[in-house]
């Protein structure tokens, strides 16, 4: 009874990880082009900064950090909790004020992403050994 209930809180966990990292990296995302190809549009090439590329990257690196939690969840942790902490390094340096409420925003979601995978991947591991038994250790 127990080894199930485990199982399906696993399953929740993780898979509202996957739904709000992609919902998160997908907004984000067209944000980001529909800004630049506004910009492009009106101003030219010359407005896409450094700082715009290196956000699209960060971007794309969460998305596919969240397709590649349906494969590979580790990898995919250590993706979005890079990409988090990653968020808060550039809005460090390119953010006017309120840098905090900044990350809230945009880098939160991924740390909350990479926290839901985990604790779906430790409570199946924990499914795993009661399942298994205890036999020393």
């Amino acid at each position: 009874m127990m080894d199930n209930r485990l199982a399906k809180s696993a399953r929740a966990f993780r898979l509202a990880g996957r739904i709000i990292g992609l919902i998160v990296a997908v907004f984000i995302l067209i944000f980001l082009i529909g800004e630049s190809t506004s910009d492009i549009a009106g101003e030219g090439w010359e407005t896409i900064t450094a700082s715009g590329i290196l956000l699209g990257v960060l971007m794309l690196t969460a998305l596919a950090g969240c397709i590649l939690s349906w494969w590979k969840e580790k990898l995919a942790m250590a993706l979005l909790l890079l990409v988090s902490i990653g968020l808060g390094i550039h809005i460090a340096f390119s953010a006017g004020r309120n840098h905090f409420l900044a990350w809230l925003m945009v880098g939160l979601p991924f740390l909350i992403t990479a926290a839901l995978l985990a604790t779906g991947w430790w409570l199946e591991r924990k499914g795993e050994i009661e399942k298994g038994g205890s036999n020393g250790s």
